[in-house]
């Protein structure tokens, strides 16, 4: 499986939509993509993970550097429409607590 990144940009806000799956091969394409625009000052960078219908810790650790890159650099990342399987990541690493997940969480198949 792939994955396919559109962004589409705004005066203060990015959205980053992700369609496919997160893994190690698909992940430095989400890297190269992803970190530039958490490096902007003041910039919130909304991610929708609506059409991912897998990740593994590859991904996580994409999402922890962006993060970590976000907060540097005075820029927001908020993680949006995460399903089922997807949530479970976050929430078992404890990532939940310290990520802007948003709560309207859609299932996904098992």
């Amino acid at each position: 499986m792939n994955l396919v990144i559109d962004i589409s940009e705004e005066t203060e806000k990015t959205t980053v939509n992700l369609s496919g799956e997160i893994d190690a091969y698909t992940a430095p394409k989400l890297k190269e993509a992803l970190l530039p625009l958490t490096k902007q000052n003041g910039l919130i960078v909304e991610i929708n993970l609506e059409d991912v219908n897998y990740m593994d810790s590859t991904g996580l650790g994409i999402f922890i550097s962006a993060l970590k890159s976000a907060k540097e650099n005075n820029s927001q990342m908020k993680l949006v429409n995460l399903q089922d399987r997807v949530f479970r990541l976050f929430k078992i690493t404890g990532l939940d607590a310290i990520m802007d997940i948003n709560a309207a969480i859609r299932g996904g198949s098992e």
